[in-house]
């Protein structure tokens, strides 16, 4: 069995801090940057492997720890402690409504480094499940050129309201929305019937028009890009990065 510090060995870390907040981030690639935001229970093998993937295609890509154990397995116990440590965290919320994750911040000027350093239009942000929105937080700065919501799911959609809910303060949502009344495109993908997802796709699409590009695949699955991979999506993210981070 491969250990999992093994997975990140071809990985350079380093910490990035903002405002008092330091989070390790594993980085890797060269080429335009891409910010890839793990999902529960954090940077696990299969997003290492799609990760892998976005830096074959020729980017820069930068994984933040934020939750897990880097290179440790998916299932259940994991989850359930990531879980518990979220629950408990200032930077994170599963149930925080019409709001903003904290983390955005962090993550936004982790961004606007990355853009500094390597030029170009902008770079990309990708957030899967938990952190699927965190992609559309970042987007308030204009350092990114290329949000991507692999199956948007917090606030948790223990309700029709929270099912809808796009993780967003007003002022954020409306800054979202001039961006991509200004051209930005949004790129969101998700199985139809996951319930994970709940109302999200139909309030993107009525916030930002035709600016939200949907990807949706018949099931109930749920990891578009890892534990349930389609192909498609994995292009479809692949050739968005290219279409709107080429020099």
């Amino acid at each position: 069995m491969t250990a999992p510090t093994e997975l990140l060995a071809g990985w350079a870390r380093a910490p990035h801090t903002h405002a008092g907040v330091s989070h390790d981030v594993y980085r890797k690639g060269a080429g335009p940057g891409v910010v890839i935001i793990s999902e529960i229970p954090g940077i696990t093998p299969r997003v290492i492997e799609f990760a892998d993937e976005v830096v074959a295609a020729g980017f820069t890509v930068v994984l933040p720890h934020l939750f897990g154990t880097p290179g440790a397995a998916n299932g259940t116990w994991p989850v359930v402690r990531t879980l518990g440590r979220i629950c408990v965290s200032r930077e994170l919320s599963l149930l925080a409504l019409g709001q903003t994750q904290p983390v955005a911040d962090w993550l936004r000027d982790l961004a606007r480094q990355l853009h500094a350093e390597l030029g170009g239009p902008g770079v990309g942000a990708l957030g899967m499940c938990f952190t699927g929105g965190f992609a559309l937080a970042m987007m308030v700065d204009t350092s990114v050129v290329a949000p991507v919501l692999a199956q948007p799911s917090a606030p948790i959609a223990v309700t029709p309201r929270r099912s809808a809910d796009l993780n967003l303060s007003p002022a954020d949502l409306a800054a979202v929305k001039q961006r991509a009344l200004a051209g930005c495109e949004v790129l969101g993908l998700r199985y139809r019937s996951d319930p994970m997802v709940g109302r999200r796709f139909d309030t993107l699409t009525r916030e930002l028009g035709d600016r939200f590009v949907r990807v949706e695949f018949d099931g109930r699955e749920h990891a578009t890009l890892t534990e349930h991979r389609q192909q498609e999506a994995v292009d479809r993210v692949l050739d968005f990065f290219r279409d709107k981070l080429a020099p």
